[in-house]
């Protein structure tokens, strides 16, 4: 295996990962991993003491378990009714398995599709790029994936809000019935770590910045732009046969003053002859005659 490892690298088919195409690819498979990881595999408890009048009556360590995906509405304790040692079922409420399913769904198949392009771009990007099929495609799963970032990142942080306020020890405590009597004293004990799912969220909005920012590089791979970036082509400049003796006439001042005078000197000679034209040849023969 290390061979084949050394062989690619000796070839160069790695440097594809030194650029920003893959190596915002490589933070997507990463970030993808944390996200779900973070949320799929989490498991909460908080505990909460009831002091009943009767002391022997009393469970100062009540034990309430939730985990992933959050069907809160199945997760139950016995908690003691303060009355002839009897207990009772407690179930919380609220569920939250649709939201947080949805996040890690998308982060599943957003891990899956890094390590497929991956392999495309270490193994097969001359393929990748022929007939620029390969670029739109990927660029088309990419804007895809970008949007469900956007919605399954909010809708779990919703879900995940509502999820605490479910899970407060102070909202547990007023679902237990012995709690609502003022000669029993109920306190919560320890609350539930919630950083695993903050962090989960962080790195939802996280892959939703990757994927955003990734659109840009698997754009350009398209070639939609390149006729754009073209430089302009060079101005031709004009033959000096044909406009460089003319701009030396006009620039010489004496062909100027020439050119002015020859005009009054065509129109008096027209003159001349349009009033010898009138006269006549005959006329003027027949008065020297």
């Amino acid at each position: 295996m290390m061979d084949v490892v050394n062989q690619l690298v000796a070839q160069g088919q790695f440097r594809v990962l030194k650029v920003p195409l893959g190596f915002i690819k490589v933070l997507q498979w990463f970030f993808a991993v944390f996200a779900f990881s973070t949320c799929g595999s989490y498991s909460g408890l908080l505990r909460v003491a009831v002091d009943c009048k009767n002391r022997t009556e009393s469970d100062l360590k009540i034990e309430v378990e939730f985990e992933y995906p959050f069907r809160l509405h199945q997760e139950y304790f016995d908690a003691p009714t303060c009355k002839d040692g009897e207990k009772e079922q407690v179930f919380l409420i609220g569920d939250h398995s649709s939201s947080a399913e949805f996040f890690v769904t998308i982060a599943v198949f957003a891990f899956l599709y890094s390590t497929a392009t991956l392999s495309i771009y270490i193994f097969f990007f001359e393929k990748y790029k022929e007939n620029n099929k390969g670029p739109l495609i990927d660029l088309a799963v990419t804007a895809v994936f970008a949007f469900m970032w956007l919605v399954s990142s909010a809708a779990w942080a919703k879900g995940l809000s509502d999820v605490k306020t479910a899970t407060d020890p102070d909202k547990v405590i007023m679902m237990i019935p012995a709690c609502k009597k003022e000669e029993n004293r109920c306190r919560e004990v320890h609350d539930p770590v919630m950083s695993g799912l903050n962090t989960s969220v962080a790195f939802g909005f996280i892959n939703l910045v990757l994927w955003v920012g990734n659109l840009w590089f698997v754009f350009k791979e398209t070639g939609i732009i390149a006729p754009f970036m073209r430089a302009p082509p060079p101005q031709q400049k004009p033959a000096p046969d044909a406009y460089g003796q003319q701009g030396v006439y006009e620039q010489d001042p004496y062909a100027s003053n020439q050119g002015s005078y020859q005009p009054e000197f065509s129109q008096q000679g027209y003159n001349q002859d349009a009033e010898y034209g009138q006269q006549g040849a005959p006329t003027s023969f027949s008065n020297q005659m």
